[in-house]
């Protein structure tokens, strides 16, 4: 498994997030993502980060693992606290960087910031890790099913979805062992002019977009020649059904909600 990216992998385990219905984690997470953006305070924020990080510890999977699964994201996550810390300019200046002052609204606007897109990024990848792509495409057009009355191609977007999720750590995969067999011969993409690193990159994409178009061509003729043609008078081999951990979860979420509204300022 790579290990550079969680996004579009499943871990299985047989833990209390795991067990639980797709539609629920997939509800939850809509939910949390709107109500994210209405933390306004450090009670609120720390109530928020309580919440995800028992959620990640609740799957079973190592939070060192996830941790590190993010890597790419902590980047991005640094990158947008700097940019608050230089375009912000309220509040009293902390400290000088080079001549350059700091403010502490710029401070308190991009740790909140920072602190608000790796909540949202931890949780979502929660959705991946402990739910398979089946499980994710059978919740989607399940939810997505009143749709069906006015034409809506519910089930193919479910299944566009889940094989999008799906081929991102394929695809990661596969740049990994492309960008080894170049390096090994002879290109060099860490060092150099910032003009040889971009046509160090062309080598990478083009063998990167010719796997990605064979293996689609392999899996749209897998599916034709498994007579596949969409999900009309199609059958599941396991039904969804919400049970008592579920309405539980999504009372526990409730409270969470609840105490959110109390603790902004």
């Amino acid at each position: 498994m790579n290990n550079a990216l969680i996004i579009g992998q499943y871990v299985p385990s047989n833990s209390f997030i795991h067990r639980l219905d797709p539609r629920t984690k997939i509800v939850i997470i809509f939910f949390f993502v709107i109500f994210v953006f209405f933390a306004n305070s450090v009670a609120s924020y720390g109530l928020l980060t309580l919440f995800s990080i028992s959620s990640a510890l609740a799957t079973k999977i190592k939070l060192s693992f996830i941790i590190k699964g993010l890597t790419p994201v902590w980047i991005l996550i640094i990158f947008t606290f700097i940019l608050h810390l230089i375009v912000t300019k309220e509040g009293e200046v902390l400290f000088e960087v080079f001549s350059y002052p700091i403010f502490s609204g710029a401070v308190i606007l991009g740790a909140a910031i920072a602190l608000r897109f790796f909540l949202l990024i931890l949780v979502t990848s929660l959705l991946t890790l402990t739910t398979t792509p089946i499980e994710i495409t059978d919740a989607i057009e399940h939810i997505l099913q009143p749709l069906n009355r006015i034409k809506f191609p519910v089930h193919e977007l479910a299944l566009m979805m889940s094989i999008s999720l799906r081929f991102i750590p394929t695809l990661m995969q596969e740049t990994e062992k492309i960008s080894k067999a170049q390096a090994s011969r002879g290109v060099d993409f860490k060092t150099g002019p910032m003009k040889d690193r971009i046509q160090a990159i062309v080598p990478l994409l083009v063998p990167l977009f010719i796997s990605a178009f064979k293996r689609a061509e392999e899996l749209a003729m897998a599916m034709e020649a498994r007579g596949y043609q969409g999900g009309d008078g199609r059958t599941k081999l396991r039904e969804l059904k919400i049970e008592r951990r579920d309405w539980l979860t999504f009372f526990g979420f409730a409270l969470v909600i609840l105490s959110l509204f109390l603790t902004r300022s």
